[in-house]
Formats: C-alpha cells, structure tokens, sequence
C-alpha cells in the first residue's frame, strides 16, 4: 500500500510558534503520518510520521481552545485547534491509525527506520499475507459448499414427501370399489430415515463462524458521532461491536444491501428497509485493507469500489489475482538466482533484469521458506479451483431439482382442484 494514501483529511488551524499566529488548512492523515497544508500557500506546514509520534493529546490552555496537541521525539509540539465536525472525532481516526501503527508486528512501517527489512523478508511477508488471504477464501467456499449440500439433502426431502403425496392423491381419485386400492399404502417410503438429517452437518468454522476481526472506528448516519469500536466478518453476516465488545448491529449475509469501498482504509454497509431508514455504518481501520478482500469474496456484486478506490487499484493497489501472480514471477525469478549463484543474462527484458540486479540475493533459509509457501499457495489454488468445479455442478443439481420439484407441485395443485 502505497504510502501517499490520503485516509482521510479534515479543516482546521495550525498554531504558528515563531510567529505566535494562526493558518488555516487542512490536516491529512496518511497511513504512516500526518500533513498539514495552508489554505493560501499550499505549502507543507507540518509533516509527522506517526512513528516519531509519543503523544496524542486533547488540550486546551488560555489562548488555545478545543484543541488536538501531537508531540514527536525531541519535544516539538503541534496544536491543531477549529476542527470540523469535532474535535473528537479526528483524535479518534488519528489515535486508532497511531496505536495500530505502534502495535504492528516487527518489520513493519513503525520499525522500518531502525531495522529495515531484506527484500527477501518483504517478500517472504507478502507471499504469507497472500496464503492468509488464499485461506480465508478456501474457508469461505468450504462453508458456502456444506450449504449447498444441505440444501440439496432438503430438495431431496421435499422430492419424497411429494411422492408421498402422489400415493395420497391416487388412493383419493380411486373409485371406493376398486379392490386394490388398499396396496397404495403398503408401500415404503424411501427417504423416511432422512428426516433426522436434512438439517445437519453445516456448522461454520471457528468460533461462531469468525472469519475476522478488527478494531476500527465506527459511526453511523453522521461523521459527527464516531466511536471506538470493531468490524467482525463472520460466515453468516457481519457485526458490528463497540470497544466493551456490546452488539451495536448484526448484518445477516442476505440482508446486506450493499458495501461502498470509499477507500483501502473506509469502507460503509448499508441495510435497506421498507418503510423506516435504513441502517448505515460506516467504517474505518488501518487493518481494512486486509478485510477487503474478504468481502469482495464473501458478498461478491454487493461490494462496489467508489472513485478512490478505483483510482488506487489502477495505479498499484492491483487485484489478488494481480498481485498473486506477479508475487510468484518475482519469487519464481528470485529464487532462480539463489539456486544458481548468479543473476540471469540473456533473453531478459531490461526491466526484469535491473529489478533483479537491484535486489540482494536471497538466503538459503528464506529461499526455503518461499519454497514451502509457494507450495501451499499451489496446493489451496488447487483445492479451490476443485470446489469451485462441484459447487458449479451442485448449484446445476439444485435448479434442475427445483425445475422439476415445481412442475410436480403444479401438477399435484391441479388433481387436488378436481378432487374438490
């Protein structure tokens, strides 16, 4: 993710020092640090990454009121007071994206400066990102499959009980003397032993189906009112918690209306209702690249990636698919180097060879460690793809059983209308 990545940005005025003034502008918060800009100059005032930042403060004092104070290593201080909609507000998006910063595992942006990453490490991180990701999927799909499966066992169900009503209709359109109408009732149902199991075997996995969570800042109808709070993806739906975990919204699977990408960190799910106003809540985390994904699987047509979003993808946030694949042609081509000690030559193009020629060569253990992710990537492709293939057929088996189910019930409609 690129780090130019304005997450959001608010008006406001910076407090001049040196020149005891005030300048109004606006305050960015990128991913990994905070600018502010004047209105009149548009010149860069303040630039702080959030990883030189020790304190987050809301202050006030004689001449300054209702105002966010941020102070970095070496003491300074930064007063940024008149912002809109609240002060509250911006210290809670501001807070959440510095304490996930702070939070973050080893080698990640907050440590870049003071034990900077091997390219060997980068990638070996991407490509595991990726296989969380791939298997996140493969749960999905795993889920969605015994929920076909179930449904087909209920169309089977209901496919006996109509031949059950057949045998009923014909022993009603038999005239009385008829002497073997009796022998319609000896015969034995087929699928009787099937009714204990028609709802069984479609638990979700994980504690209650828990794809994952996140913490975020959540507000609903109107910016003026965030909060801490987390997103939870479940195979069922999503939930939407405060910080002491309390319910705030329960989105079902089928109720979500749909989801607006604003940006990789700014997502709203929307819930229409007829009659009353719909349920909205918008949502913001530094951790929502790793949900997109999720959801563009688990909601597919429902997600919609607004301007920015788009705008991001074109130009390097490409898609998994996108990314998968030129993640495995980098290691493929990294890998090559390691195993024969020196870099390619001929019948590369020019590109390629300087990317590599960039790059230190990889260790023997990271070379492993690619080998063996890369390997279990090909594996859950593989199984995917399998799924995939059955539930394409499950779901041809379901409309052709539904097909047929339906005519069988109009026919059925029909002889009980001459009956009476």
């Amino acid at each position: 993710m690129s780090s130019d990545v304005c997450v959001h940005a608010w008006p406001c005025s910076y407090y001049l020092d040196l020149e005891k003034r005030w300048v109004s502008g606006k305050l960015s918060l990128l991913p990994h640090s905070l600018k502010f800009i004047a209105d009149r100059t548009g010149e860069v005032l303040v630039g702080v990454p959030l990883s030189s930042v020790t304190e987050i403060r809301k202050e006030s004092s004689h001449f300054i009121f209702s105002a966010i104070t941020v102070l970095e290593k070496g003491h300074a201080k930064h007063w940024f007071s008149s912002l809109q909609p609240s002060r509250n507000v911006v210290f809670n998006i501001i807070e959440h994206f510095w304490r996930e910063l702070l939070l973050s595992q080893p080698g990640s942006a907050a440590n870049v400066t003071s034990s900077p990453m091997t390219k060997g490490q980068e990638l070996t991180g991407l490509m595991a990102s990726s296989q969380r990701r791939m298997e996140d999927t493969a749960k999905v799909l795993h889920h969605q499959g015994k929920q076909l499966d179930s449904v087909m066992k209920d169309l089977e169900k209901i496919e006996s009980d109509l031949d059950v009503a057949d045998r009923l209709l014909t022993e009603l359109e038999t005239p009385s003397w008829w002497p073997f109408s009796s022998k319609l009732w000896k015969t034995p149902t087929k699928s009787k032993p099937r009714e204990g199991a028609s709802g069984a075997g479609c638990e979700p996995f994980g504690k209650e189906g828990v794809i994952i969570k996140i913490p975020a800042i959540i507000s609903q109808r109107t910016e003026s009112h965030t909060k801490p709070g987390k997103l939870i993806v479940l195979v069922s739906g999503l939930e939407i918690q405060d910080s002491n975990s309390l319910l705030l919204h329960r989105f079902e699977r089928e109720d979500v209306d749909d989801i607006k990408v604003h940006s990789p960190y700014e997502v709203s799910i929307r819930q229409r209702f007829i009659g009353k106003p719909d349920v909205t809540y918008r949502v913001i985390s530094a951790k929502m690249p790793e949900v997109i994904p999720i959801l563009e699987v688990q909601f597919s047509k429902k997600v919609e990636l607004l301007e920015d979003a788009l705008v991001l993808r074109g130009r390097g946030t490409s898609s998994p698919a996108e990314r998968s694949c030129s993640i495995w042609h980098a290691a493929s081509g990294l890998m090559g180097c390691t195993a024969h000690r020196k870099l390619p030559t001929g019948g590369q193009e020019g590109g390629l060879l300087q990317l590599q020629r960039s790059w230190p060569l990889l260790s023997e253990g990271e070379a492993q460690e690619l080998t063996q992710i890369l390997s279990k990537l090909k594996g859950l492709a593989l199984d995917t793809e399998a799924e995939l293939e059955r539930q394409d057929e499950a779901l041809d088996n379901i409309t052709t059983t539904v097909d047929r189910t339906t005519l069988t019930v109009d026919k059925h409609n029909r002889r009980m209308r001459k009956l009476t």
